[in-house]
């Protein structure tokens, strides 16, 4: 079990509630389609037409959610213009968004082990082909088990 450290030990001295980063990121990113726009974004695509038709929403969907993630900061617009077309938008990572890239493949590495699949797939290094996993680490570079993490107010 995670272990709540401090004041925060005392769980009638305060509510997590509107204030909990897991809350706050679940109030941006709380849809599938947002996930599923990620994961697609993490493999590289860009445009608004592949975006909706690989994640299998309605393009008012999918609006809404490209949209919600540019307002979040995970996504930015970059103008494009293909000869003879219109100037249209695509939608690229920003820094924001790569570093949520971890949540994302945790998620994919928790589904692979435990719901059923029918394409074993595997997450690897491209550099080197080892296979890779999301794991949590302390500044020391130690890994950090479930039994042995903690949540501390921040020293500021």
């Amino acid at each position: 079990m995670t272990v709540l450290q401090g004041r925060l030990a005392d769980r009638d001295w305060w509510s997590p509630v509107g204030e909990c980063p897991i809350e706050k990121t679940m109030a941006l990113v709380g849809t599938k389609s947002a996930m599923l726009i990620m994961r697609e974004a993490y493999y590289g695509t860009t445009r608004f037409e592949d975006f909706w038709r690989r994640v299998g929403v309605t393009k008012a969907a999918a609006a809404a959610r490209l949209s919600d993630l540019v307002d979040a900061g995970l996504l930015a617009r970059r103008p494009y213009k293909q000869p003879g077309q219109r100037a249209r938008d695509e939608y690229v990572l920003t820094e924001a968004g790569r570093d949520f890239m971890p949540v994302v493949w945790a998620m994919f590495e928790w589904g692979q082990r435990h719901l059923p699949t029918r394409v074993p797939l595997q997450l690897s290094h491209a550099g080197c082909g080892a296979e890779a996993s999301v794991e949590i680490r302390c500044a020391e570079g130690h890994p950090v088990p479930y039994d042995e993490m903690a949540v501390r107010i921040a020293d500021r």
